[in-house]
């Protein structure tokens, strides 16, 4: 099966301890243009998705691991599905920029089916994040 290219956007909430640290890191580092806001989140579009930072210090961080080509990766994670080019950028401002990264860029699968670039991060608030792109999108879902 072919992966999807008209997807309905998804809502995502989820925790931060501090907002103005959220702004910064999803609206700037990321560039993830800001939308509505309040005093206790901030609607941020998130490559087409609704994504909400909600103020909720005592909710935030990752805790359980699952091990995966032997990374720790956060179980609890979030992230986007990017072309190729679009994840070797971020992957390069990322790195430049100086970002801890909880599993460092690398490709998964070389010369496999479902061969992929992936990498993950932590926002200021402990939340996991993981980017990806595919050799081959319609390898997305393949088995």
């Amino acid at each position: 099966m072919s992966a999807q290219t008209n997807l309905p956007p998804f809502h995502l909430a989820f925790p931060v301890r501090d907002l103005a640290e959220a702004r910064a890191f999803y609206g700037e580092k990321l560039g993830c243009p800001e939308g509505r806001s309040s005093p206790e989140w901030i609607d941020f579009n998130f490559y087409g998705h609704q994504i909400v930072a909600h103020l909720a210090p005592s909710e935030c961080g990752h805790k359980a691991t699952s091990a995966v080509d032997s990374h720790n990766v956060p179980v609890r994670h979030f992230g986007a599905v990017l072309s190729m080019e679009q994840w070797e950028t971020m992957a390069k401002r990322l790195t430049d920029a100086g970002t801890e990264f909880v599993i460092e860029p690398y490709i998964r699968f070389k010369g496999e089916v479902g061969e992929q670039a992936t990498m993950f991060f932590l926002d200021p608030s402990g939340n996991a994040l993981e980017f990806k792109a595919f050799k081959n999108m319609d390898s997305l879902f393949a088995k």
